[in-house]
């Protein structure tokens, strides 16, 4: 498997993470895709992407958007199968898609569901007749900007998103709704729209993805309790949900990303 990294056109960085393209080259390949906070748009221009749920084999849509998640997803890659996918920034995938996110939640849909069809097409064509991964970056990028909904910053997300991520996902909704000057309802719903989750889901995605980075050299009971946990079974389970492994499976050398 090759990935490599685009950095997006300039008009783009304010809103896209990153812009990646994965080629399985000559073999089949299974990834292991944890939770994260961003929504992703997937382009599978050569081959074909299914996800393996319940030991079920499930074929992915050749363009896929995909809503935040709270549980691991196993993506298999056919032989030479080339995938663009760009990954958008916390708080501003909501400026492309008229679809409420928070809709999107544990979900992968295709986007003629909420694009027109036709429009999908054309860009599936292109990405196919291009002949080199610059070009296909940039039929993506021309698609965006066509798409893209200017609208000011929401600075008590992003304010909200700065202190879930300082505390590690440690942190009290009703306390940082709260500290917002909003009432907890008014704040998780201004934050689902913007978003994709509520901001307790986004929290336990920091909080576990904070546990997972940690030295794999560290005591399980150790990294569980520095993460708030005060029971070792329900660290193991949310351990698991997050990643589909155990602990030490996971630390002997998960392959993911």
């Amino acid at each position: 498997m090759t990935i490599a990294e685009y950095k997006p056109t300039e008009i783009l960085q304010p809103f896209i993470k990153a812009i990646i393209i994965i080629e399985s080259g000559g073999e089949q390949l299974q990834n292991r895709v944890l939770p994260n906070t961003s929504v992703a748009l997937a382009f599978c221009f050569n081959g074909q992407n299914s996800y393996t749920e319940n030991s079920s084999l499930n074929i992915l849509p050749k363009t896929t958007v995909s809503g935040l998640r709270k549980s691991v997803r196993l993506i298999n890659y056919s032989k030479k199968t080339s995938t663009l996918i760009v990954l958008f920034k916390e708080n501003s995938a909501a400026a492309f898609f008229k679809e409420p996110l928070y809709e999107l939640f544990e979900k992968s849909i295709s986007l003629d569901n909420i694009e027109h069809p036709n429009e999908i097409r054309m860009i599936e064509e292109m990405l196919c007749e291009a002949k080199t991964d610059i070009r296909r970056v940039k039929v993506v990028e021309q698609f965006l900007i066509k798409k893209l909904n200017y609208t000011r910053e929401d600075n008590i997300v992003s304010a909200a998103i700065t202190k879930i991520k300082q505390s590690k996902g440690l942190i009290r909704i009703q306390d940082l709704a709260l500290d917002l000057h909003m009432s907890n309802d008014a704040f998780e719903k201004r934050f689902r729209k913007v978003i994709g989750s509520s901001p307790k889901q986004f929290a336990s995605i920091i909080r576990m993805s904070s546990i997972i980075h940690q030295k794999s050299n560290e005591r399980f009971l150790d990294i569980a309790f520095e993460a708030g946990y005060y029971d070792q079974a329900h660290f193991n389970k949310d351990f698991k949900l997050f990643t589909g492994q155990t602990p030490t499976e996971f630390y002997r050398g998960a392959s993911f990303w």
